[in-house]
Formats: C-alpha cells, structure tokens, sequence
C-alpha cells in the first residue's frame, strides 16, 4: 500500500471509529511502524485534516470532507459497476444501509475508496460468504458517500443519474 492510500485508509478509519484509535492499533493495521504513522498523521494535519493527539489515541475531530447519502436501485450485477464509479470518480463508499418495514435501519460500514477493496467485496457476495443488504428491499438501497467537494460529490451523483441507479423519485 502507497503512503496516500495508506492515509486515506487513516482517514477513512477515524471517520468511521466512535473513539480514539492508538498508533499501535494503526501501525499493526497497516503493516508499518508506529513513526510512520506519527508522520503520516502530520502530513494529514497539514493537509486540513483537525486529527487530536490523545494519550490514548487519535480522534478524528472534524473533517473536511464532504458527505452526501444517496437513494439507489440497481441489481446485483451492477454492484460493481456501481462501487467503481463512485470511487473513480473521487469518492468513498462510506456505508450502506436500507430500511426495513420491521426491523427498521439495517446498516453495514463498508468504507471502500479503492479499487482492491471493491473486488474483495464483490468476491464476498459471490462466493456466498455474504449477500447484500439490497436484496431485502429489492434493490432499494443507500450509501453514504465522501468526497473532497460538494463538485466531486455532484459528478458522483450525475453519473449515477446517468447509469439510472439513483431510485425513481429522488
């Protein structure tokens, strides 16, 4: 992993996590050392990113990055046409979750802003270890998706606009 992938994965992670997360936790995650991770958390403060420092860890403060959750529907086969859009394009693929009629909000945090991570996923769901939350609302489905700006976060959106996997009636 480069050292820009392996600083959006910190990114990604301490968005993700409700507490601190340590350096050795880190360090162990990405296969580095824990002052390759001191400099990698320097140069993501530097970078814009409010990361603090804890005796017990690092805590995402606040972001700089954009959000924005999308309405979709697609089938299964267009799960990766789906994912690999999103991340060319400059975004995250930060969750997924539907709304079930009993069970309510049924979440899952997928974090995917790579390529690899896309083809490990889809290897999941076909080789059976896994489907996805989508098959229970059929097809209906919504990400979280994470990008650098509101205009990476619109390209997205027309894309999908464009491909018709934005649900009818968003």
């Amino acid at each position: 992993m480069k050292a820009a992938e392996r600083r959006n994965a910190i990114v990604n992670l301490l968005l993700s996590e409700q507490g601190a997360v340590s350096g050795s936790a880190l360090s162990e995650r990405f296969g580095v050392s824990r002052q390759i991770i001191v400099q990698d958390i320097t140069v993501l403060k530097g970078s814009g990113y409010d990361i603090l420092s804890t005796h017990i860890g690092y805590i995402m403060q606040k972001s700089p990055l954009k959000e924005r959750v999308l309405k979709l529907h697609h089938t299964t086969e267009q799960t990766e046409d789906e994912l690999s859009l999103i991340v060319e394009l400059g975004g995250t693929v930060v969750d997924v979750f539907v709304w079930h009629k009993v069970y309510g909000k049924v979440e899952a945090k997928l974090n995917i802003f790579s390529g690899f991570q896309i083809k490990q996923f889809i290897e999941g769901v076909r080789t059976g270890k896994s489907s996805e939350l989508m098959n229970i609302t059929g097809g209906y489905h919504y990400h979280t998706i994470r990008a650098e700006s509101e205009e990476i976060l619109d390209r997205i959106e027309n894309a999908l606009k464009e491909r018709s996997y934005i649900a009818p009636g968003e």
